[in-house]
This record gives C-alpha cells, sequence and structure tokens, in this order.
C-alpha cells in the first residue's frame, strides 16, 4: 500500500491584517518568525519542538480554504495550560475556552482554547500522546 502522508510540514491559516496577525503571534504566543514576504502578505513562523512551521497570509478573492477566523482544531502544546492562558492574557490576547480538566479513555489532560485577532481558534493542552 502506497503511504497518502509523509509528515506533517506546515500549518497555513488565512487572516485579514497580516500586521496585526504578526504582532499577535510574535507578542502574545512568543513564537519566532522565520519569514516574512510583504509583497504576498505571508508570513512563516517556527513551531518550538517541531519542524512543522505555521503559515498564514491574506486570503486572495477567489482563493479556496477556510475564510480567516474560521480555522478550529489545531492542538499547541504546553506542560501547564492554565499558566499559559494566563500569560496569554497578560500579553492582550483572547482565551475564549478555560482552562479545563478532561479525564477521557486516553487520559487525563487539561485543554483550553484561545483565538487570534480573526478569530481563528487553537487550542492548548497538556496531552502527550
Amino acid at each position: 500500500m502506497t503511504d497518502v502522508i509523509s509528515g506533517l510540514h506546515a500549518v497555513t491559516i488565512h487572516v485579514r491584517d497580516i500586521q496585526r496577525a504578526r504582532a499577535f503571534y510574535q507578542d502574545v504566543l512568543g513564537l519566532n518568525e522565520i519569514n516574512f514576504q510583504e509583497k504576498v502578505q505571508r508570513a512563516v513562523f517556527a513551531i518550538p519542538g517541531t519542524s512543522t512551521i505555521l503559515t498564514m497570509h491574506v486570503q486572495s478573492p477567489g482563493e479556496e480554504g477556510r475564510d480567516p477566523g474560521t480555522v478550529s482544531g489545531i492542538i499547541f502544546q504546553h506542560p501547564d495550560p492554565e499558566a499559559a492562558c494566563r500569560e496569554i492574557r497578560r500579553r492582550g490576547g483572547t482565551v475564549t475556552s478555560e482552562p479545563k480538566h478532561v479525564d477521557s479513555p486516553f487520559g487525563d489532560f487539561v485543554r483550553a482554547v484561545f483565538a487570534d485577532p480573526d478569530g481563528n481558534e487553537f487550542i492548548l493542552s497538556n496531552r502527550t500522546d
């Protein structure tokens, strides 16, 4: 059988205002911007602990994909989601779902949700498996 997926290179989201998005991902989340292309309104950030990158750009008219503010289900990891959410708030970010303990068949972990300035939501979890 031929593999369909061999890895994860990047996660890409659409944003309305690239400068506002860049400020959020740098100043609130503390991600390292590794590339910015002003002409095409595209920014690339390193995701700590992985070779996967987070890219974002202003969606072109007629471009396929999710509209800005409609992304959800991407999970970032942190050993203490409560502390991370406090820091997100302190830096001016928005937590849309408070950290809560989840007791599931897959194990116990804490999960919270935060949003970028466009409303794209990201899960923050201390789950490791």
